[in-house]
């Protein structure tokens, strides 16, 4: 099995679509929850399923950035999902875990990217935009926002929505789908990285 780290700084409802993944369940081990928010309800259902949270910034009693990337050497972490963790992972871990850091960015990568472009930001661009289509990318993780290479994409039909809530509450549905079936490709090896493409393998 390979250990998991999941980042966080909302409610949490991605990493519950990990741990009630069936197929997960015999592939991935999620050794820690790490938020750079110490109140965030992720943190609550964490705890109810037994694993232990971090809090990761640059206060009193955090894991200071800087200690990162040896922190999840020592926990024997193979895979980290950002799972709406909002800030920038610092360029040690990336280096130190390189092809081996997923974001889940809810909206079809490369528009509606970038800094500032998370939760309700996002699917109000995409309204405003008149798009008819919207959805959710799994990516790697760079040093810049969003750019990373794209690994796997889900779309989902928006031409008929009156309100931004109604592309979050569809998007986040194609989320829940999309994350735990890139984890599960990851964790059978079935992720080649060429160049600048990235092929899911069967």
């Amino acid at each position: 099995m390979i250990g998991v780290a999941v980042f966080v700084s909302g409610r949490g409802s991605n990493l519950e679509a990990i741990l009630n993944s069936p197929k997960l369940k015999k592939l991935v081990i999620v050794k820690a929850v790490i938020s750079d928010n110490a109140e965030c309800p992720a943190f609550e259902y964490a705890k109810k399923n037994s694993i232990d949270t971090y809090n990761v910034g640059k206060q009193e009693n955090f894991i200071h950035y800087s200690d990162l990337a040896e922190f999840l050497k020592s926990l024997d972490i193979g895979l980290i999902v950002l799972a709406g963790f909002l800030k920038m992972i610092p360029e040690t871990v990336i280096k130190n875990f390189n092809n081996r850091i997923i974001n889940i960015h809810p909206a079809l990568l490369p528009s509606f990217g970038g800094k500032g472009m998370y939760g309700m930001n996002v699917h109000k661009a995409v309204y405003n935009s008149g798009a008819k289509v919207s959805g959710a990318t799994v990516h790697f993780i760079d040093e810049a926002y969003d750019e990373g290479k794209i690994i796997a994409q889900k779309k989902v039909d928006i031409s008929d929505v009156k309100f931004p809530e109604q592309i979050a509450e569809r998007v986040l549905k194609i989320e829940h789908e999309l994350l735990p079936f890139v984890i599960e490709k990851f964790a059978r090896n079935q992720i080649s990285v060429k160049k600048n493409r990235i092929m899911l393998l069967r």
